[in-house]
């Protein structure tokens, strides 16, 4: 069988997510090595997402490894993964998606009603604040950086009286001891992608692509395309307040969005059914845009400099 190198980043997450795809392959009598490769985001720590403005900044250098065949495929959380990939690469698989939801994480506070006013929350997406501040105006939210155990840090440290990560990563590292409540989709609509994992690898490698096919879950390559075209509607993977799930009913594709003031002060939303993911992203991408969403993300671009995907 074939002897394959996976690329990733260097973060306990990143690293499970590689070993994961590591040992489905071995069982199938692959030889498999992982190259640990520092992107720009892991370099920028201590800035907000939001204020970054390098597109790809969790990609960049590893689909450079993979350009030039130091990498035969790289293991990515699809949300950090841009919706327009370049002609040499592929999204050779999407896997079976986790929880896509928002946790909510607290020492002292079982639920997220049950925050005081003007209690410090941390997260740097824009999305999660804009939707925290539509339904909480009076919270006080502050940038939060660094991998799960920094961020779990510096909840269990008194800096935060809550923090929100996503409910996929903990159940992966099984850090979910300060996990209060799993926030419905209605209250927190989740990341494009989040839940999922992206195998991205060169479009020309047919032998790797074949090896990589037994990876892929249709229901989530049919779930994500979907959102990852709504995104590309609302002008690309950028960190913006943005949020979409489709889920299958009754055979078909139900996609709901919300793009937000970062302030929380105008939430527009939209939900449509459809059988083809890509239209249904589409549609609904321009049904935002004809209610507004073209003039919240406008602003929102010139102030963030257009910076990546959301965390």
């Amino acid at each position: 069988m074939a002897r394959l190198c996976i690329g990733s980043r260097g973060s306990q997450l990143a690293l499970w997510q590689a070993n994961h795809v590591s040992s489905l392959l071995r069982e199938r009598g692959h030889e498999v090595d992982i190259e640990v490769i520092k992107t720009t985001g892991d370099k920028i720590t201590e800035v907000a997402l939001a204020q970054v403005g390098t597109k790809g900044m969790f990609t960049k250098e590893i689909e450079e490894a993979l350009a030039e065949g130091r990498v035969d495929l790289a293991v990515h959380s699809l949300k950090d993964l841009p919706t327009e990939l370049a002609s040499t690469f592929t999204l050779a698989a999407v896997m079976k998606r986790q929880d896509p939801r928002d946790a909510f994480l607290s020492l002292r506070y079982e639920r997220f009603t049950a925050l005081p006013q003007g209690a410090r929350v941390g997260t740097s997406s824009l999305r999660r604040q804009a939707q925290i501040k539509s339904v909480r105006p009076d919270l006080n939210i502050f940038p939060l950086r660094g991998n799960v155990d920094t961020r779990l840090r510096k909840l269990e440290s008194g800096e935060f009286d809550a923090i929100i990560l996503a409910a996929a990563g903990l159940n992966r590292l099984g850090r979910t001891e300060r996990v209060r409540e799993v926030l419905p989709l209605d209250v927190l609509c989740p990341a494009v992608g989040q839940g999922a994992l992206g195998i991205e690898a060169r479009a020309d490698d047919t032998a790797t692509l074949q090896e990589l096919a037994f990876l892929d879950d249709r229901a989530a390559r049919r779930a994500t395309a979907a959102e990852r075209a709504l995104l590309r509607t609302l002008g690309g993977g950028c960190q913006v307040p943005i949020g979409a799930y489709a889920e299958a009913v009754d055979g078909a594709l139900t996609l709901t969005a919300v793009v937000a003031q970062p302030d929380g002060s105008e939430v527009l939303r939209d939900q449509q059914t459809g059988n083809d993911p890509e239209e249904l992203g589409m549609r609904v991408g321009r049904a935002l845009l004809a209610s507004g969403a073209d003039g919240i993300l406008r602003a929102v671009y010139g102030e963030a400099a257009a910076a990546p995907q959301q965390p």
